[in-house]
């Protein structure tokens, strides 16, 4: 097997813009199954603040126009869940701190016992501080709320019972009869491109969400966290990279050095096949950012997936 045909391919679900509809749920998670996709994946928004205090992360600091109508990517997922029976699920990302970590506990292994563990979960600490005061979360201090986050996690997923007394949340001793399908539960991933969140990554989860970039600094920085997982005394094999492609599409070929920021759709396939050649694990694609109708995104992942495995 080449590594083009081993790194798996994803696609994103409509949970934003116009056709962010129980529909278009339904027709994209079945056309990624039955075409070959390994996985579906959402994002999540609570606010499209009319004069956010942080630039958007990409796109000249805008944020998209369809972030403005965002489903709850649990839900949504559970519901792509029900009309598939294959295709793995995940959150790129999930912001594991809106929440109480033993509701969000709850909700994923929810999630990961009806879809039969076929749940990722991927979190990320966002990037606008308008959503954490939207849902009465501290901006500041994000890395231990996720520390301790993950610490509820793990403890809920332990079996039997637990308790947690920490400097910020406190669950008294507990019996807990709902599990996960996967155990000891769904594999965690972060997003994140900060040594801090390089070290997180090495020391305690199963892998990373890294954005599109050059892929000589994607590989410089997956070095990294091999390193910190070294350190920590793990196995780097059983970590994982899951990279987020968000296409910018040009009708003409775009100067090699915007890709993989915009090109056509013949560049990103190239790029995914480069990427697979780096030793990506897993790569997905958001056409749900190009202003195209639905039956065209969903024609444009086909040609996508053609491509990237054509050869």
């Amino acid at each position: 097997m080449s590594q083009i045909t081993e790194m798996r391919l994803g696609v994103t679900l409509p949970a934003f813009g116009p056709d962010a509809q129980p529909e278009g749920i339904t027709k994209v998670s079945r056309t990624a199954e039955e075409t070959g996709y390994d996985s579906l994946w959402t994002g999540d928004r609570v606010l499209a603040p009319v004069a956010p205090s942080t630039p958007y992360p990409g796109r000249g600091g805008v944020m998209p126009g369809v972030y403005e109508n965002h489903l709850d990517p649990l839900v949504a997922l559970t519901f792509a869940a029900a009309h598939t029976s294959r295709i793995r699920l995940g959150t790129s990302t999930l912001n594991g701190l809106w929440q109480p970590p033993v509701m969000l506990a709850r909700s994923l292994t929810t999630l990961d016992l009806v879809s039969h563990g076929r749940l990722d979960v991927g979190l990320g600490l966002g990037w606008m501080p308008e959503e954490y005061r939207a849902v009465g979360v501290p901006w500041k201090g994000r890395g231990a709320r996720l520390d301790e986050t993950l610490d509820v996690l793990e403890g809920y997923w332990s079996g039997g019972s637990f308790a947690h007394d920490g400097p910020l949340f406190s669950v008294p001793e507990t019996r807990v009869g709902l599990r996960p399908q996967q155990r000891p539960g769904p594999p965690v991933l972060l997003a994140a491109f900060t040594p801090r969140g390089f070290a997180r990554i090495g020391r305690r989860l199963d892998g990373w969400l890294p954005g599109a970039m050059p892929l000589t600094d994607l590989v410089s920085m997956w070095s990294a966290i091999v390193k910190e997982a070294e350190k920590a005394e793990r196995d780097p094999a059983c970590l994982r990279m899951a990279l987020r492609v968000n296409p910018e599409l040009t009708d003409t070929r775009a100067d090699p050095e915007q890709v993989p920021r915009r090109g056509t759709l013949q560049q990103y396939v190239d790029y995914a096949r480069a990427a697979a050649e780096k030793g990506v694990h897993e790569l997905f694609v958001d056409f749900g950012q190009t202003p195209v109708t639905l039956d065209e995104r969903i024609e444009l992942a086909g040609r996508f997936l053609t491509g990237v495995r054509a050869g």
